[in-house]
């Protein structure tokens, strides 16, 4: 998959852009815009979060979103039985090699990776405008506290967005593997699977995010940000 469609921030479809110039969009603007500072006068908790979890989410998703990098750390876990079921030997006779079964996972590491794309603003837009009233308790919470929060106030907002779009992907991908799998499966709801497969995509995109938050809080020194450092670095 060479291009995904990348909607803006009120989940309105934008124009189709590759995988690269999506990250290169991400380094220049960020998953926010937050203003610069050089001190920690003036800004508060809440814009501390706010900075860490818009650093967690940038790295998550370019890791995600990079070629083989959903597919290496999560698709393969997933298990493409599990999703598709097994009528019969269907599934089998369709996977009857290495080779086959590596196409077929690497189709669906494709989908996936076009449910992060659809995700990752929709997470920058959750960042900017949830309030962080209990600052100092994210602040003073566990490795993925914020993270935690921020999944906990969206609900399923990332699942409902995701769901329609995997299914639809799934309807019309190019890689005709994907097609005789689901057109050999027999009663298979497309629908269903793409929900099982959204559900999957949504853990693996929160439990990201919450890995990166963890390091940052490992070491704020890292992300050379004074926000972060100072907040995050003093034992708050």
């Amino acid at each position: 998959m060479t291009e995904l469609l990348i909607p803006a921030a009120q989940n309105a479809v934008s124009r189709p852009v590759g995988r690269r110039a999506f990250m290169v969009g991400l380094s220049a603007t960020g998953l926010l815009a937050l203003p610069a500072c050089s001190s920690i006068g003036g800004f508060g908790l809440a814009d501390a979060i706010r900075r860490m979890l818009t650093l967690s989410s940038e790295r998550a998703f370019a890791r995600l979103t990079a070629d083989g990098g959903f597919w290496d750390q999560q698709v393969a876990q997933i298990g493409l039985a599990n999703l598709l079921g097994t009528r019969g030997d269907i599934l089998s006779n369709i996977l009857t090699s290495s080779l086959f079964k590596s196409r077929l996972n690497g189709a669906f590491a494709d989908i996936a990776i076009e449910g992060a794309y659809r995700a990752a603003p929709i997470v920058a837009d959750a960042v900017r405008v949830i309030g962080f009233q209990n600052a100092v308790d994210l602040v003073r919470g566990g490795p993925t506290a914020a993270t935690s929060f921020l999944r906990q106030e969206m609900g399923g907002q990332l699942l409902e967005a995701m769901v329609p779009e995997l299914a639809d992907a799934m309807r019309v991908a190019q890689d005709p593997l994907v097609g005789q799998a689901l057109s050999a499966l027999t009663g298979v709801n497309v629908s269903q699977v793409a929900n099982t497969f959204g559900a999957r995509v949504n853990d693996t995109i929160w439990n990201e995010i919450g890995r990166e938050e963890a390091a940052i809080r490992a070491n704020p020194r890292s992300t050379n940000d004074p926000l972060i450092i100072g907040t995050f670095g003093t034992g708050f």
